[in-house]
C-alpha cells in the first residue's frame, strides 16, 4: 500500500488526540472529590429515586392533562432545595439550581405520557423489575432529574455555568412539543440558554445528537353519502381514503424517511355510503427538507385522487367529494454537531461510567432546541 495513503491525515490525528484528551478529561473529572461525593450521594439515595419514580409513574399525565404530576414534581423540586419553583402558562415546571444566572444549562425531563386518560397505569413489581405504562418514559427521567438536583445542591453546586431544572409538558403525541416550544421560542424564558440536556427513555449508552422530525396530518374526505344500494355509484369517502393511503404508501421515500398511518375511521352504518372519512398519518425524517417535500407530495397526491374520483363517479350528484388536509403536528428535525463540546463530553462521560457510548437519533423534547441551535448554540439530548 502507498505509504501516504496508509498514513493518517493530520486532521484525523488531531481529532483522535482531541478525543483521547476528552476521554482522559472525563476520567479526571470523575476522580474529583466533589464529583465522587455527588456519585456516592446519588447511590446512597437510590431507593428514594426509585420510590419517586414509581410515585410519579402512578399519576396519570396524558398530553394536556399533566397538571397533577407537575404539581407533585414541583413540590419535590422545592423540597430538594431548588427555587424559586415556577409553573408557566402552558404547565412547564422549572427552577434554578443553586445561584440563578444568564444563559443557563437546561436539564429537562417531560411530564406527559403517551397513554390516554382511561389507561390503567398501575405499577407492579416483577422480581427486580418495575413494570407499568410510562414507568421508564419518562417517570425515570423526572426522578433522575430530582436526584441530580439534590446531588448538585448537596455538593458545591454548579460553579461556573448556572443550571435550570425543567419538567416539560406536551412531549408526547399531539402535544407537539408545546412545552419546550414555549420555553425556547424567540423571546421564551429559556431561549438564551447555552445548552439543553433531556433525560428521556431507557438505557444508559445512547447520546442523542440528531432529532428525528415528523409531520403529522389528519386527512378528512367528505361526500354526499347515501344508501349502499339505492345510491350506489356516488363517491365514497372511505373508498377514496383507502386508495389514497395505498397510493401514498407506494410513493418512494427518500433514504432515512418513514411513513405511517396510525388511525382511520368514518361512516355510521355498514349499509350507508359515509358522508365522511378520516385518517391520521405521519412522515418522519432526520432532515427538515425531506419532511417538506413529503408533505407537498402527499397533498398533491390526494388532490389529484379526489379530482379523478369525482370525475369518474358513475352517479354524479353535483356535490362530489371534498378534501381537507390539516397538519396536526410539526416536530422539527434538528442536529447538534457530534464534535461540539457538549456532545463530546456526554460521550466521554458515558464511556467512563458505563464502558460504552453510542450516538443515535430519536424524537424527543430536544428536537426543538436542536433545531433552534443548528449552526449556533450546541443543544443536545442524552
Amino acid at each position: 500500500m502507498d505509504q501516504d495513503l496508509a498514513r493518517p491525515s493530520r486532521t484525523l490525528v488531531g481529532r483522535l488526540l482531541r478525543d483521547t484528551r476528552r476521554e482522559a478529561l472525563a476520567r479526571d473529572v470523575l476522580t474529583l472529590p466533589s464529583v465522587q461525593e455527588a456519585a456516592r450521594f446519588i447511590r446512597r439515595h437510590d431507593r428514594r429515586t426509585v420510590d419517586e419514580q414509581m410515585r410519579l409513574a402512578s399519576v396519570p399525565a396524558p398530553p394536556f392533562q399533566e397538571d397533577e404530576r407537575g404539581r407533585i414534581w414541583g413540590a419535590l423540586l422545592a423540597e430538594a432545595g431548588a427555587g424559586p419553583v415556577q409553573t408557566d402558562e402552558v404547565g412547564n415546571v422549572w427552577a434554578p439550581v443553586g445561584r440563578p444566572g444568564d444563559r443557563p444549562l437546561v436539564v429537562s425531563a417531560h411530564l406527559d405520557t403517551v397513554f390516554p386518560p382511561d389507561q390503567d397505569i398501575r405499577i407492579r413489581r416483577e422480581g427486580d423489575r418495575w413494570v407499568g405504562p410510562g414507568v421508564s418514559d419518562d417517570a425515570r427521567g423526572l426522578a433522575v432529574l430530582l436526584a441530580v438536583v439534590r446531588a448538585l445542591i448537596h455538593g458545591p453546586g454548579p460553579e461556573r455555568t448556572p443550571v435550570v431544572a425543567v419538567a416539560t409538558v406536551g412531549e408526547e403525541g399531539l402535544g407537539d412539543l408545546r412545552g419546550v416550544r414555549h420555553l425556547f421560542a424567540p423571546g421564551g424564558a429559556l431561549a438564551a440558554s447555552r445548552g439543553f440536556i433531556s433525560l428521556d427513555g431507557a438505557g444508559t449508552r445512547r447520546v442523542i445528537a440528531s432529532g428525528v422530525g415528523s409531520r403529522r396530518f389528519r386527512v378528512t374526505i367528505r361526500g354526499p353519502g347515501g344508501h349502499s344500494w339505492v345510491d350506489w355509484g356516488r363517491v365514497n369517502p372511505l373508498h377514496i381514503l383507502a386508495e389514497g393511503v395505498c397510493e401514498a404508501e407506494r410513493v418512494p421515500l427518500p433514504s432515512g424517511c418513514t411513513f405511517n398511518v396510525g388511525r382511520m375511521g368514518g361512516g355510521t352504518s355498514i349499509n350507508a355510503i359515509p358522508t365522511g372519512a378520516w385518517a391520521e398519518l405521519e412522515f418522519r425524517s432526520e432532515r427538515e427538507d425531506h419532511l417538506g417535500t413529503l408533505e407537498s407530495r402527499l397533498r398533491r397526491l390526494l388532490e389529484r385522487l379526489v379530482r379523478r374520483r369525482n370525475a369518474d363517479a358513475p352517479v354524479p350528484t353535483g356535490e362530489g367529494a371534498t378534501l381537507d388536509v390539516q397538519r396536526i403536528g410539526n416536530r422539527p428535525a434538528g442536529r447538534t454537531d457530534p464534535d461540539t463540546p457538549l456532545v463530546r463530553a456526554a460521550l466521554a462521560s458515558t464511556r467512563a461510567v458505563v464502558g460504552a457510548a453510542e450516538l443515535a437519533a430519536s424524537s424527543t423534547d430536544a428536537n426543538y432546541p436542536m433545531h433552534q441551535g443548528d449552526g449556533g448554540n450546541p443543544l443536545v439530548h442524552g
